[in-house]
C-alpha cells in the first residue's frame, strides 16, 4: 500500500512506525496510508527549517519573486494533476478541484509582487537633520496547518507569502487528504527554491501540538473549525506566537422581494451545495424576506432534485461525497435533529444511494424550510448539503438575524436597491460581503478573513495582511555625528 511520507530538506522522508488511513471517500476504502510523525521527526524539520532559514532570508526579494514566478508556471502545467490529487482524496469534482488550485495560484502570482509589497516607508526630518524610516523583516520559521476541504488552496494562502517575505514555512496539512501537499513542496524545489524552505509534516494532533509549543517556531497559520481554532489561538498565545486562526461559520444569503430570483436560485444552488456544502463559505441559511419565500422555496427545491450525485470521475458529476464516515454520520444526526425540532423538510437526502459506490460517503442535497432561530441546524455549523430557509417579515429582521449570529463569517444580499445594499455592506456585522454575488470570496490582493467567532487573531490571511502578518515591522531613527548636539538631553525629545 502506498505509504505518504514527511517533505524534509527536499526528501521524502520519515521515521516513526505508525501509520494512519486515507480513504477515497467515493468508495469508503483505503486507498493508502499516511505517516503519524513522531517526537524525531519533528526534530529533523525544525533543524532542517532553521538551517534554511539563515540563508533564506538573506536572498534579495527580487530572487525570491523570481522563483515564486517559476512555481506559478510550473503548478499550472501540472494543475489537472494537482487537482486529480484533490479529488481522489477529498472526493469533490474535478472542475471543483481545479478552481480551487486557481485560487490558490493566484495568492503564488500576487507573492511574486514581493519587491513591491515589501516596501517601507520613509520621512525625512521627522527631527532637526533625523530621518525615520521601516524595515518589513521575516519572522524566522512559521507554521500552518490546514484543513481537508481545500488540501491546495488553502496551504497556498499561507506558505507562498510567508516564503516570499524571507520565511521557512513547516505545512500540516489535513491526515484525512495529504498527498496534495506533497505535490506542491516537489513542485516548488523544482522551481528552484532551496532545500528546507518549505517542509511538510505529517500526522494527527501530537504533531500539531509539537507545533504549538516549539520555541522555534514564530507563527502559526490555522483554517478550521471554530473549537480548533480557540485551542490553536491560545495555545500560541501561551507559547508566544504570532497567530491567525480561522474557524467556522454560517453564512446568511438574504433574498429581498425585489430580487432577481432565477439569479438568487442559481447562486443559492451552487454555494450551498458546491463541494457538497464543505466550504467556509457555503450558504448554509437563505432568508427569505417578505412574499418572496413560497416561490423561493419551490425553485430551489425544483432545481436541487436535478443536481448530479456522483464520485469525481464522473465528468457530469455536480457534487460529490463527504470527506468521511464519522462527518457522514454527523451530517445526518443534524438533518435527524432539524426534522425532530420542527423544520419542515422538503428535500432529503439521507437516503441516496449511487450504483457500484454504495459504501460511499454519500449525502444528497437536502434543504429545510420554516427554520427558526432556535433550531441546531440554524445555529451550528453542518459542513455538508444543508440549505435551511428561514422566513423573516423584513429586511431589518433579517440583518438583525444576521448580525446576531455568533458567526461572521460571510454573508449575501440579493436586491435591486442600491440604497439597501450600500445600508447591508455598512451595517452587516460580517467579515466578507457580497451583493448579489452567493460566495464573496476576496481576491488574492485582497484579504480573507471573519469576524465573531469565525476567526482568532488580529490578521487575516492573504493579500496586504498576509504580508503583514508574515513580517516584523522595524523602525529606524537616525542622525549623523556632525549633526548631533553636544551634551546629554533629560527630557523627551520633540521637533
Amino acid at each position: 500500500m502506498k505509504l505518504i511520507e514527511n517533505y524534509t530538506n527536499g526528501n521524502i522522508v520519515s521515521n516513526s512506525k505508525k501509520r494512519l488511513p486515507v480513504y477515497d471517500p467515493s468508495k469508503g476504502e483505503i486507498i493508502s496510508e499516511v505517516i503519524n510523525s513522531d517526537e524525531k521527526d519533528f526534530e529533523q524539520t525544525i533543524n532542517s527549517s532553521m538551517k534554511a532559514f539563515e540563508n533564506w532570508s538573506n536572498v534579495t526579494p527580487l530572487k525570491r519573486s523570481r522563483i515564486i514566478s517559476n512555481y506559478k508556471v510550473l503548478i499550472e502545467k501540472n494543475i489537472n494533476e494537482i487537482a486529480g490529487v484533490v479529488s481522489l482524496e477529498h472526493g469533490k469534482t474535478l472542475e471543483d478541484a481545479k478552481g480551487s488550485v486557481i485560487r490558490g495560484l493566484e495568492v503564488v502570482e500576487f507573492a511574486s509582487g514581493i519587491p513591491h509589497l515589501l516596501k517601507g516607508e520613509f520621512s525625512s526630518n521627522v527631527g532637526t537633520n533625523i530621518d525615520s524610516w521601516s524595515l518589513k523583516q521575516p519572522l524566522g520559521i512559521c507554521a500552518g496547518i490546514t484543513p481537508f476541504n481545500f488540501p491546495a488552496m488553502v496551504p497556498m494562502w499561507m506558505f507562498p507569502i510567508a516564503i516570499a517575505c524571507g520565511n521557512s514555512f513547516i505545512l500540516k496539512p489535513s491526515e484525512k487528504n495529504p498527498s496534495c501537499s506533497i505535490k506542491l513542496a516537489e513542485l516548488f524545489s523544482d522551481a528552484g527554491l532551496p532545500d528546507g524552505v518549505l517542509n511538510i509534516i505529517q500526522g494527527d494532533k501530537n504533531v500539531v501540538n509539537m507545533i504549538l509549543e516549539s520555541k522555534q517556531i514564530s507563527s502559526v497559520s490555522f483554517v478550521g473549525s471554530t473549537p480548533v481554532a480557540k485551542y490553536i489561538y491560545s495555545q500560541s498565545a501561551k507559547f508566544g506566537k504570532r497567530v491567525q486562526a480561522l474557524g467556522g461559520a454560517k453564512n446568511h444569503l438574504v433574498v429581498m422581494p425585489d430580487a432577481n430570483l432565477d439569479q438568487a436560485v442559481d447562486g443559492i444552488i451552487g454555494a450551498a451545495y458546491g463541494s457538497a456544502g464543505e466550504r467556509c463559505m457555503a450558504i448554509s441559511v437563505a432568508v427569505a424576506v417578505g412574499n418572496i419565500a413560497d416561490e423561493l422555496v419551490e425553485k430551489i427545491s425544483n432545481k436541487a432534485q436535478t443536481l448530479k450525485v456522483a464520485p469525481w470521475t464522473d465528468s457530469k458529476a455536480e457534487m460529490g461525497p463527504l470527506i468521511s464516515s464519522e462527518h457522514k454520520k454527523k451530517v445526518l444526526d443534524l438533518i435527524d435533529k432539524g426534522e425532530k425540532e420542527g423544520a419542515k423538510i422538503i428535500i432529503d437526502g439521507r437516503q441516496i444511494k449511487i450504483q457500484g459506490y454504495e459504501n460511499g460517503y454519500f449525502v444528497g442535497p437536502t434543504l429545510f424550510d420554516n427554520v427558526t432561530e432556535g433550531m441546531s441546524i440554524y445555529n451550528e455549523e453542518i459542513f455538508g448539503p444543508v440549505l435551511s430557509v428561514v422566513r423573516v417579515k423584513s429586511y431589518n429582521e433579517a440583518l438583525e438575524l444576521i448580525n446576531s449570529h455568533r458567526y461572521g463569517n460571510g454573508t449575501s444580499l440579493y436586491t435591486s436597491d442600491g440604497e439597501l445594499s450600500r445600508h447591508f455592506t455598512s451595517n452587516c456585522k460580517i467579515g466578507m460581503v457580497g451583493v448579489n454575488v452567493p460566495i464573496p470570496v476576496p481576491m488574492a490582493f485582497h484579504s480573507f478573513g471573519g469576524w465573531k467567532e469565525s476567526i482568532f487573531g488580529s490578521n487575516a490571511m492573504h493579500g496586504m495582511e498576509g504580508i503583514n502578518f508574515f513580517t516584523k515591522l522595524k523602525t529606524v531613527t537616525s542622525r549623523w555625528p556632525g549633526n548631533i548636539q553636544k551634551g546629554p538631553e533629560f527630557k523627551m525629545p520633540t521637533n
